[in-house]
């Protein structure tokens, strides 16, 4: 009795480049230096939103607050800087290489209008949060209900 296998085609392609990664690693050990990857790093960044503002967060480890620019124009957070090496090591002696050092920059559309002024920035063991407060005008309105008392009529 023959039984069907059901093919995954990306699994094969996935298994190619394993082995294609392991030969490279082979024959060229040390550092891969890939000739089009740009000298600017992506870092990652969350931005949430509570009742009063916008707030944004993003590791950046081993860099100094005064290596930090941030600036909003119009509904755009930008988040620039850059990340300095500390130590001269020469290239062919690393063995791995995955720190990232160099310059970086992230700007993101903000979700709602804020008041670019009163905008504050908080760098705490490696985590930037800048918390951008919205204007009155998006700012959520609660509206209380009054209840009147119910008479009742006995006539």
């Amino acid at each position: 009795m023959a039984s069907l296998m059901r093919w995954y085609p990306f699994a094969d392609i996935r298994s190619l480049r394993r082995h294609a990664d392991r030969l490279f690693d082979d024959f060229f050990p040390g550092p891969r230096l890939i000739p089009w990857e740009s000298t600017e790093f992506v870092f990652p960044l969350d931005v949430y939103e509570t009742e009063e503002s916008l707030v944004a967060k993003a590791p950046l480890p081993g860099v100094r607050p005064e290596d930090v620019d941030i600036s909003i124009t119009e509904d755009v957070l930008t988040i620039k800087g850059e990340a300095k090496s500390e130590e001269e090591v020469k290239r062919e002696n690393y063995h791995r290489r995955e720190l990232r050092y160099g310059s970086f920059c992230r700007s993101v559309p903000l979700p709602t209008q804020v008041e670019h002024g009163k905008a504050e920035a908080v760098f705490e063991q490696g985590i930037l949060t800048v918390t951008l407060p919205k204007t009155a005008e998006v700012k959520p309105k609660t509206i209380k209900v009054k209840a009147h008392p119910v008479i009742e009529d006995k006539s």
